[in-house]
């Protein structure tokens, strides 16, 4: 695929790189690498929490058609729970950018630090808010995610994942507390061990085993 494209091209070949669910007390951690075509610009990218989730998912669409190449990759909760949620988002970005189907000539990472790649990369600071194709691999990373645990709250009711995506609201940690851990949730975050622990202490067994 590389090789039909032309020199000027091949020189904006950069990859944007960005996570969604570092935060939140179940889940994967979901990344994502865009390389946008500078012949064929979206319009209205910006970091993904400020924009409205209508405008997100029409973004989506836009961005998977009209990109150069994207992937979205993801580390799961054992991986999480086994790594710990920094480490476990470093080997999804590192899964996003090995998964573009065109190598990039640099890799921009969102945030103060980037995960070792076979390609040249560097951290942007608040970049989803700075560099358009951060901004679009936000935008891949959250809608997925955000789908992903629409579709949770159905198998696993109470816990408001379709709302608050998994993080620790009083909502969140209440249903935690009453209901007890999920297999998706990560049992290396305090409020989940904690809630774990109890459950183990009462002799009550969690509602989902």
């Amino acid at each position: 695929m590389q090789m039909g494209l032309d020199f000027d091209l091949v020189e904006e070949l950069v990859a944007g790189v960005d996570e969604v669910g570092r935060g939140p007390l179940c889940g994967a951690v979901v990344t994502a690498a865009v390389i946008l075509d500078p012949r064929r610009p979206i319009l209205g990218l910006n970091d993904s929490k400020k924009l409205t989730e209508a405008r997100r998912e029409l973004l989506y669409e836009e961005i998977c058609e009209k990109a150069l190449a994207w992937c979205i990759a993801r580390a799961e909760v054992e991986e999480i729970d086994r790594l710990n949620i920094l480490h476990a988002t470093m080997l999804a970005m590192q899964r996003a950018v090995q998964g573009l189907s065109i190598t990039p000539r640099l890799a921009l990472i969102d945030g103060n630090r980037c995960p070792q790649l076979d390609v040249p990369s560097a951290p942007v600071i608040q970049g989803d808010a700075k560099v358009p194709a951060i901004a679009a691999a936000s935008i891949l990373a959250k809608v997925s995610r955000d789908r992903e645990m629409s579709a949770f709250e159905l198998i696993y009711p109470g816990y408001g994942m379709g709302g608050h995506k998994g993080y620790p609201t009083p909502v969140h940690l209440e249903a935690l507390a009453r209901l007890g851990p999920t297999p998706i949730h990560r049992r290396s975050f305090a409020p989940v061990r904690a809630a774990w622990q109890a459950r183990e202490s009462s002799d009550q067994a969690p509602a989902w085993v």
